[in-house]
């Protein structure tokens, strides 16, 4: 029996998402006007969250540069966890304030604070720089627990698609340098330069297409796309060493590009005696936590969970 779309995802696909798939092949600067416009309309009519507090901060990275954070906790909470956020567009676009309601809201249902971070965005920094500006921000975290409140062998990592790949690669790199992360947050995740030729089962479906991931990557590694010498920090996939990452969650729709790469880097860390929860969650495609569906629902009730869990 073929793929098909959950229903409600289906009746709920804009002309705005279809088109965004369809943008030619390397034109990132299309590629971020195009998901930029979608995610403002649905930023200015998303909730607020009165009951969350924001503060800002910012932390110097390696090159000098500053980059700015922003701190989340809700009223009357404290229970010691905090996670560190990297939001979604494919590592060349998206915003802390883009994503302020999603934070907000992990924050108001769980309690436990975040902290987001404005990472710099490839093609203009391309390579490992985000990764290394979301790593710094883990480091300002922990430096700075005692007076957050936070314990700092509670820290976590949460990213989604985009940065979720971002976080894979902290992950990575925290293990490296002798950081120990509680656990890392990953949804359909972007792992993996090599996933640009189109399976022909999943093309009619998508909401974040072969092209507009090519053009992602293209971004952030130029010619080196499927090449032989690419860093796990930058490409996860690439990982050669999964001992001693961080526990792990993982999600991603069966109608996403990014399933065989999520499954996959779900056994590589369960060879490696990494824990692991995974869900593949049938009839989604890229982005189906959107919109308030009933798989919007599920899927928020086992981050939830995993986040409070911490």
């Amino acid at each position: 029996m073929a793929f098909s779309l959950d229903p409600e995802i289906k009746a709920l696909l804009s002309k705005s998402a279809q088109s965004a798939t369809s943008i030619e092949r390397g034109d990132w600067q299309t590629i971020r006007a195009t998901y930029s416009a979608m995610w403002n309309a649905m930023a200015a009519v998303a909730p607020k969250y009165p009951d969350v507090e924001r503060k800002s901060f910012s932390v110097m990275v390696k090159d000098g540069t500053m980059i700015d954070l922003r701190w989340y906790t809700k009223k009357g909470s404290n229970p010691g966890s905090a996670v560190v956020y990297a939001h979604g567009g494919g590592k060349i676009l998206g915003s802390v304030e883009g994503h302020d309601s999603i934070v907000a809201n992990y924050v108001s249902q769980s309690g436990v604070p975040f902290l987001s971070v404005e990472y710099r965005l490839a093609p203009e920094y391309p390579g490992a720089v985000c990764t290394e500006d979301t790593y710094a921000t883990c480091v300002w975290l922990a430096e700075h627990a005692s007076e957050l409140g936070v314990d700092p062998t509670r820290i976590a990592v949460a990213g989604d698609s985009g940065g979720a790949g971002i976080m894979a690669g902290v992950a990575i790199l925290a293990r490296d340098q002798g950081f120990s992360l509680a656990k890392q947050i990953l949804i359909y995740p972007m792992l993996d330069d090599r996933t640009v030729e189109p399976d022909p089962l999943m093309v009619p479906f998508l909401s974040w297409s072969y092209d507009n991931n090519y053009t992602a990557w293209y971004a952030i590694i130029g010619d080196d796309v499927g090449g032989d010498h690419v860093s796990p920090i930058v490409s996860p996939a690439r990982n050669k060493n999964f001992e001693g990452l961080a526990p792990t969650y993982l999600e991603v729709g069966e109608l996403d590009i990014f399933r065989d790469e999520t499954v996959q880097y779900a056994s590589k860390l369960w060879q490696a005696g990494v824990s692991v929860e995974l869900h593949v969650h049938p009839g989604c495609n890229h982005g189906y936590d959107a919109t308030p569906i009933q798989v919007a629902k599920r899927v928020m009730q086992d981050r939830i969970r995993v986040i409070e869990a911490i």
